[in-house]
């Protein structure tokens, strides 16, 4: 039944306080699971106080239950445990808090974890979280490694000695980070956004060294695994030994082995890569001295042929062939402008034989009218007083027809 109230009319507290008990109260009991963190048991109390805290989600909730619960558990109740719990939510008016009142707990034994993980990788690589395609590849020699890893642990060691013993000058951005425990996926997503966002670091490595399947359990976070798939930055996988896999080593975009693979496979070998440039230079040589080799002989041999060993001896006896046929052009021009001269002189001399003047040289003349210049060539065509013209051989004289 929802409570009312006014400014004029409020609540008193002890009101609301026992509304909100009335409420959950009844609620039945539920199976819950999560992570273990903050055990208190104290001395002569029949009631232990812990946390259960969400493995995903930043979210927990107070927990009581009797000593003989915690006590039936055994060792496997410590901090960071993933356990199932029995219980029903409870609130105590008094104090204004929530709690969940267990009266059974059962730790998810190896069995249970791994068959909880194996559903979740199945998940994640339903939506294409382990493809290959997605996955990119380190620079070849990053400004700066970031380095995520527990604080002055061997796997921080194995990364930074083995990186500066390989490249002297590579920068390392460390963030140390709880590996395990109920703080650790918070705190390695938060370094992983942090040097995620810095421009200089160009690929991220998260390290840690061997442990038990509880103790790697952040690494096979989903939140975890969300937030590495989302960076922009190259990650490099590096937890535990060769046979521990997490599901980040699925995620990542390289899986290395063991922290100190991790360093081999994002910094190069100094030494390495000088051997290989000195390789590189003397295989270039090598190819440049070849070719180098290979121009000489082909000049040599071109400076051999006769063409080049006496270049003018072609020239010399294209000159003699231009010399022949010059003199026989001159020959063949001769030979054309005799004959052609004898013709012409054979013809002149025809043309002279026939020519009146020629008839004129032998003593005839040839009359013409003077009025329309025609031939006379008999009495009847002229009559007197006909001017007539009379052409010699030395002349023409004039005269005038007297009897016709």
């Amino acid at each position: 039944m929802a409570l009312t109230s006014s400014p004029e009319q409020p609540l008193p507290v002890r009101s609301v306080s026992r509304a909100l008990g009335d409420w959950i109260n009844r609620l039945g009991r539920v199976w819950v699971e999560g992570q273990v963190t903050g055990i208190v048991r104290r001395p002569g109390m029949g009631t232990v106080f812990l946390t259960l805290r969400d493995p995903v989600a930043d979210v927990s909730l107070r927990v009581t239950c009797p000593r003989a619960v915690c006590d039936a558990v055994g060792l496997a109740l410590v901090d960071g445990a993933r356990v199932v719990v029995w219980g029903k939510p409870s609130f105590h008016p008094g104090r204004g808090t929530l709690a969940l009142a267990v009266v059974e707990i059962r730790p998810l034994g190896a069995g249970a974890l791994l068959a909880r993980l194996e559903q979740l990788k199945a998940t994640l690589a339903a939506e294409g979280l382990f493809a290959a395609s997605r996955k990119r590849r380190p620079p070849f020699l990053p400004a700066a490694v970031g380095l995520i890893t527990g604080r002055a642990s061997a796997a921080e060691r194995d990364v930074v000695e083995n990186a500066r013993h390989r490249w002297p000058a590579v920068r390392i951005v460390l963030r140390e980070v709880a590996v395990q425990g109920p703080l650790a996926v918070a705190q390695v997503i938060d370094a992983l956004r942090e040097l995620d966002a810095r421009a200089e670091v160009e690929v991220i490595v998260i390290a840690r060294g061997g442990g038990s399947l509880e103790d790697l359990l952040p690494f096979s976070d989903e939140a975890l695994m969300r937030a590495v798939v989302a960076a922009c930055t190259p990650v490099v996988s590096a937890i535990g030994h060769e046979q521990d896999t997490p599901l980040l080593d699925f995620v990542a975009d390289v899986r290395a082995s063991t922290p100190t693979d991790a360093a081999k496979r994002v910094v190069p070998d100094v030494g390495e890569q000088a051997i290989a440039v000195a390789q590189l230079r003397a295989r270039a040589r090598r190819v440049v001295e070849y070719r180098l080799d290979r121009e000489e002989r082909w000049l040599a041999d071109t400076r051999g042929r006769p063409v080049l060993a006496t270049p003018t001896r072609d020239v010399d006896r294209r000159a003699d062939d231009v010399s022949a046929l010059l003199a026989r052009s001159r020959r063949c021009v001769r030979h054309v402008i005799n004959v052609t001269g004898n013709d012409l002189a054979a013809t002149r001399a025809r043309m002279r034989a026939l020519s009146p003047a020629a008839t004129l040289d032998r003593g005839y003349a040839v009359v013409q009218r003077t009025v329309d210049g025609a031939v006379v060539r008999g009495p009847a065509e002229v009559a007197a007083g006909d001017g007539l013209a009379i052409r010699v051989a030395g002349g023409t004289l004039r005269a005038t027809v007297v009897d016709g």
